[in-house]
């Protein structure tokens, strides 16, 4: 069966891999949609700790599916890319997350931008027929940036500050929304995602804060600078969660003393866990979120090469949300 293949650092290939073999308390699913993101560069690049990549590995951790077994049944599925063990102190305690022995779709074991994949059975989670694909493959990043919102316990009334303007930024500012906030203001700097951000529940688009202050801050930039001012955005009892994930070594100046006095929480924010993903596809099947409009750019399988240099050299005067490979399976 064909896959895209990342063999190490910066080879990556379209070639014909076996099928896989499903092992007891496997199943087989057929991928149909897989989107990319910068992650996926990264394994591209090499740039990721070799603890949490294994090559040869085929792409693909943000996905929805069918099971082989039943095509035509019409339900699709989505399936926890994490792989816990069940039996360490973390996963004893509902951290799936922060499982200690590191197993992961699209990382340590192939993913899905192949043909056919095979998985634990008790990562599948069956969808209603009512939720389309394209709102589905979303669920990976809603579920990383739910088990954050959920954790920070969102206020209703509160003044919301999204920093950044990525597909996981727009999906910060949807699912606030389910908080009832009196406002979220997107500090961005792509006025071109602006009508994006609109779409996702978004007040106020803007490109510099001045002195204004929030009550939660959702930083999914990832970078230095953008970690500072989330810092310094956050007002009295003011509440930090860190999405963005900068490259390893990155350094932010701050003010303990400030953080101190203003009675300032912040929360880091790793993937997410098996409660947080059943929530975010309970979402889904009750039809409260819609996640769709998201997705701006679609490519096939064999355009592969045209889809990673979208996601990493889009123009940055037009919209730029999820990109998405369709795998033609039919």
């Amino acid at each position: 069966m064909k896959a895209l293949i990342v063999r190490g650092p910066n080879d990556v290939v379209l070639d014909d891999i076996d099928m896989p073999v499903v092992d007891v308390d496997h199943v087989l699913v057929e991928p149909l949609v897989s989107g990319l993101c910068g992650t996926d560069l990264e394994i591209i690049a090499g740039t990721i700790d070799a603890a949490y990549v294994h090559y040869p590995v085929v792409l693909g951790h943000e996905w929805v599916g069918r099971l082989a077994e039943h095509p035509d049944n019409g339900a699709l599925v989505v399936v926890e890319g994490i792989v816990p063990c069940g039996v360490c102190d973390e996963c004893e305690r509902g951290a799936t997350n922060r499982c200690r022995t590191y197993d992961e779709i699209g990382f340590t074991r192939n993913g899905a931008l192949s043909e056919f994949i095979a998985v634990p059975s008790h990562l599948v989670h069956e969808l209603s027929t009512e939720v389309s694909a394209l709102d589905a493959v979303l669920t990976e990043p809603m579920a990383v940036v739910w088990r954050a919102l959920t954790r920070a316990q969102v206020r209703a009334g509160s003044r919301c500050l999204v920093i950044g303007d990525g597909t996981v930024a727009l999906l910060g500012a949807l699912l606030l929304q389910r908080f009832s906030p009196a406002s979220v203001t997107m500090l961005g700097l792509r006025p071109a995602q602006a009508s994006l951000a609109q779409q996702a529940g978004v007040s106020d688009f803007v490109t510099d804060i001045a002195d204004r202050r929030f009550d939660y801050v959702i930083e999914a930039a990832g970078q230095g600078p953008a970690i500072a001012t989330a810092l310094a955005a956050a007002d009295r009892g003011g509440f930090v969660v860190l999405l963005g994930l900068p490259a390893h070594g990155t350094a932010v100046n701050f003010y303990p003393d400030d953080v101190v006095n203003n009675d300032v929480i912040i929360q880091g924010g790793l993937s997410y866990t098996r409660q947080s993903w059943a929530e975010v596809v309970s979402l889904l099947n009750d039809r409260v979120i819609h996640p769709s409009f998201l997705v701006t750019h679609h490519f096939d399988l064999s355009q592969w090469r045209e889809a990673l240099d979208t996601l990493a050299h889009a123009p940055r005067d037009q919209p730029r949300g999820k990109v998405i490979i369709t795998l033609n399976n039919d």
